[in-house]
């Protein structure tokens, strides 16, 4: 059989996530610099600007990244069409292995958290930043196997559904159900226009999005849930003249904004983390042990463990070229929470600074220790 080769649509999509991942870091030691220095009075003001009936941080969290949201949305409903996820027994490793790094995790945190005021924060650790795993996977280069990549893409695109899912049930309080209710009627305007009217025109779906982001917001479930029902609302198959999907023309133009523009302001108005006395001290208790533990062991542990269940019960087989070391190394890259993690962080403790800011530190801590941790890992393995 010959060896896998990865299309050029999705280097094309690791080149923009590796991309992506640069420039988070890069914003990040920007962000932290400046909460840390003679600045950080007019830094954290900055971001809290009022900007109508929102600050410019919450239009970043509630509006741009709804953006983001959508964007995932596009990449997994093109994974269930025509990507790792469309065929059941290529899908199964992945989705097995993203379960398990979402249920290891979720249960280390509690181990130490539940029934605690910080037992809330037991999402946090189950996401996994896709940027950044793929930016440590093409630093490895030929070291790692072309289907290892797609496994690591398969799998964080499920455990952002996920966290998506968790986002939606766990951390929306005070539904208003009126809002909810438009919100569904606009959904349900917005599926009509994909079937039965067969609209391929993009305008409509953006103005029904704006729209159910505005319904959701009101109705108290997080507005970014809004980009995800968009996504699967939007045509995916070819138009009759042989023209892109309005699907996959909205997911190459939203590439570069989300990479260049989105997540950067994300990670500068989200990072700014005061690293004083109580932060560190804080790093001690249950709530950050969990995080680091869970990001760091828990990661790995599940998707290895779930994924070696899904072998055994033969309902999956490992890919050409990939062995169980890999499984592993792909795990501990799991490990990189980062973008998710800290939006969830911001919902889990609402109110709490002190927790808000022990959290996000404890995530770049574990963060910067899974990627070193797996890049070691896998440039260990050798290749079969």
């Amino acid at each position: 059989m010959a060896p896998m080769t990865l299309s050029a649509a999705f280097l094309k999509f690791a080149r923009s996530e590796q991309f992506a991942g640069i420039v988070l870091i890069v914003c990040t030691v920007i962000s932290l610099a400046c909460a840390n220095s003679p600045l950080a009075g007019q830094y954290f003001a900055f971001w809290h600007l009022p900007l109508g009936p929102l600050s410019l941080e919450h239009w970043i969290n509630d509006g741009l990244m709804a953006v983001f949201f959508l964007l995932i949305g596009l990449e997994l409903e093109r994974e269930l069409y025509v990507g790792e996820l469309s065929e059941p027994r290529n899908a199964l490793l992945p989705v097995c292995g993203a379960v398990g790094g979402m249920v290891a995790p979720a249960l280390i945190h509690l181990a130490f958290n539940a029934g605690g005021p910080s037992q809330a924060g037991f999402g946090i650790p189950m996401a996994t930043d896709i940027a950044f795993a793929l930016g440590i996977l093409a630093l490895l280069g030929a070291r790692v196997p072309p289907a290892l990549k797609v496994f690591v893409v398969a799998f964080a695109v499920i455990d952002d559904l996920g966290a998506i899912v968790l986002i939606a049930t766990v951390y929306t309080r005070e539904i208003a159900w009126g809002y909810v209710a438009g919100a569904i009627a606009v959904f349900a305007a917005l599926i009509a226009l994909n079937r039965p009217l067969r609209v391929m025109r993009l305008t409509p779906y953006l103005v029904g999005g704006v729209l159910l982001w505005i319904c959701l917001l009101k109705a108290g479930i997080h507005a970014s849930i809004a980009g995800v029902l968009l996504a699967f609302a939007i045509p995916f198959t070819a138009r009759t003249d042989g023209a892109p999907s309005p699907s996959a023309r909205l997911e190459h133009a939203l590439h570069a904004p989300v990479a260049w523009i989105v997540l950067p302001l994300f990670a500068l108005a989200n990072t700014a983390i005061p690293i004083d006395p109580g932060a560190l001290a804080l790093l001690a208790g249950p709530n950050s042990v969990g995080i680091m533990l869970g990001l760091v062991v828990g990661k790995p542990l599940g998707v290895a463990a779930f994924s070696a269940l899904a072998v055994a019960c033969r309902i999956s087989v490992l890919p050409e070229g990939v062995r169980w070391p890999h499984i592993v190394g792909a795990g501990l890259l799991g490990g990189i929470g980062f973008t998710m993690s800290i939006f969830i962080t911001n919902l889990a403790f609402t109110g709490a600074a002190e927790l808000v800011n022990s959290s996000k530190l404890a995530i770049l801590i574990a963060s910067l220790l899974a990627a070193s941790m797996g890049a070691l890992w896998l440039t260990r393995v050798r290749r079969p």
